[in-house]
């Protein structure tokens, strides 16, 4: 590490999603790792001060902070949020998302327009924040997903929005030249989340959970040991998408 990154006493995190599934998951490990968290969520308060409760009962700092990821104006009071709280912000993890799921002849526009709305333009608003406010030093972590290379019936548009936000991903990656930041991406295969789970039968769950040697379905919790990593000790994994899928692809 870096000798600013050995001085600095505490490391600030920006968690976009941060009250459900991978998010949460995402924002209690980089407590526990010693970062004061800023849980952002949409609309659902309830969750978003339960994780933040969850975080502070551990012996961490966090707040709770609304904002649409898709506007510009929101995501930069998020920032404001994070730097008045905790003087700066040095890693951020973009893990809000949604998922429709229709195969592409039947798939509704005004719900592809609003997946392209928090995936891609999301992925973009948030990234432009984070490489204005950043301190030298910090990570960016992005995410998209294995379902890139599975190649799944009913996921087009969804794989579509997660191959956006692997284009964006290097190209970020080079353009912070200089600043000691680094750029990356982890695509999750099938986890055991809401986002995942919702409208799936049992037997989809079962024979999905069967694909990865492993045998199982991912956790929260194993995503948030890939998001862990790249915040803080893997300096030199830079530009790139970890497929954190149990060997499925």
């Amino acid at each position: 590490m870096s000798e600013q990154r050995t001085a600095t006493s505490r490391r600030v995190a920006v968690v976009t999603g941060g009250s459900r599934g991978i998010g949460r998951a995402s924002a209690e490990r980089l407590a526990a790792d010693g970062c004061a968290v800023v849980v952002n969520y949409a609309g659902n308060r309830t969750e978003a001060e339960a994780a933040v409760a969850a975080i502070t009962a551990g012996g961490g700092e966090a707040l709770a902070h609304r904002a649409d990821v898709a506007d510009e104006s929101a995501v930069a009071a998020l920032f404001d949020a994070a730097e008045e709280a905790f003087g700066g912000v040095d890693v951020v993890v973009h893990a809000a998302g949604i998922m429709t799921l229709a195969p592409l002849a039947d798939f509704d526009l005004d719900a592809f327009d609003r997946m392209q709305r928090t995936n891609v333009r999301g992925t973009f608003v948030v990234g432009q924040q984070a490489v204005r406010r950043l301190r030298d030093g910090g990570a960016i972590i992005n995410f998209s997903s294995s379902v890139l290379g599975l190649a799944l019936p009913g996921y087009s548009a969804y794989a579509a929005t997660k191959g956006a936000v692997e284009a964006m991903t290097p190209v970020l990656a080079r353009e912070v030249r200089g600043r000691d930041i680094t750029v990356n991406a982890v695509a999750p295969g099938p986890t055991a989340t809401a986002l995942f789970l919702d409208g799936k039968d049992e037997e989809t769950i079962a024979r999905m959970a069967a694909q990865p040697p492993l045998e199982r379905l991912g956790e929260p919790q194993d995503i948030a040991e890939v998001v862990s990593f790249l915040a803080g000790p893997a300096r030199w994994v830079n530009g790139q998408v970890l497929r954190a899928n149990g060997g499925i692809v």
